[in-house]
């Protein structure tokens, strides 16, 4: 299968340099709206599909994004190993503002977001255990080195509902139970990546220390920004040389992110839903294919 290489922009990241060949496409879900139109293009040898989070100018907040529909929409224009990149929050004073952390790990503490595609009619199970596509993320991490921008391997990424920042007591309460980061958007698109068979991993820019920290401020948008944008260009290097180092076919997944449903689906073929089914066509077509007449 040929690699295709999808990149989420989170807060302060908009746009992707270096895309040659760039064009623009609105992919139809039947999920509901993306984010923004996909931006298609190459960088190097490898084909690169860019999706903002957001939208451009910021338009949506954490719980206003159709995940669901972003995740669709870049499965529908063939992406095999999507990175997101996300600001967040430190819970560690080793992991300063401006640090690049590549998590591996999620806690989900979101309350309002649909976070599956399957449902009445059509049940099924992915696994979660190892979320993260463990050689794309030591691709991430030599693109990084090679780059001479500062990595930090592994770690926590607690994800909040928002749109407002923690209060110091969850704060407190999220230091003490041992995560590293924390932000508001990587669930629930890395449940949703690995329910479309998407190998997933982030790296997440390390904006502020949340408000836990009595040597620092509480959080503002504007430090925020500040941070994101000191970063954007090592952002934008780090995405190129993972791009133009990628290999051509995509590789399979040590932890089976790329074939997930593999016997995951638990409704029986004869009492699946149509209707759910052919919404599903893009995300679960590989395994559901086997029982059409």
């Amino acid at each position: 299968m040929k690699a295709v290489l999808g990149i989420i922009g989170g807060s302060g990241v908009y746009d992707l340099p270096g895309l040659e060949d760039l064009r623009e496409e609105r992919i139809t879900s039947p999920w509901g709206e993306p984010s923004d139109a996909l931006r298609f293009g190459r960088i190097g040898p490898t084909e690169v599909v860019f999706l903002p989070r957001h939208g451009r100018g910021h338009r949506l907040a954490p719980g206003d994004i159709d995940y669901r529909a972003n995740i669709d929409a870049l499965k529908r224009a063939g992406v095999t190993d999507l990175v997101s990149i996300s600001a967040c929050g430190s819970y560690r004073e080793s992991l300063p503002p401006g640090r690049f952390v590549l998590v591996d790990q999620f806690v989900d503490r979101t309350t309002r977001r649909e976070s599956s595609f399957f449902g009445a009619g059509c049940v099924a199970h992915v696994s979660m255990a190892h979320p993260v596509g463990p050689r794309l993320q030591e691709r991430i991490a030599a693109a990084a080195h090679a780059e001479g921008i500062e990595v930090h391997r592994g770690g926590t990424y607690v994800c909040m509902e928002g749109p407002q920042f923690s209060s110091r007591a969850e704060s407190l309460s999220y230091r003490a139970a041992g995560y590293d980061v924390i932000g508001m958007t990587n669930m629930p698109e890395a449940k949703l990546a690995r329910e479309a068979e998407i190998t997933y991993a982030t790296i997440a820019m390390v904006t502020d220390y949340d408000c836990w920290h009595p040597d620092h401020e509480a959080v503002e948008v504007s430090d925020v920004i500040a941070v994101v944008k000191a970063n954007a260009g090592k952002a934008a290097r780090l995405v190129a040389r993972l791009a133009r180092d990628f290999p051509a076919e995509h590789e399979p997944c040590p932890v089976k992110s790329d074939r997930a449903l593999e016997h995951a689906i638990m409704t029986s073929p004869d009492a699946r839903d149509p209707a759910i089914l052919a919404k599903l066509d893009a995300v679960a077509g590989r395994v559901l294919s086997r029982h059409r007449a």
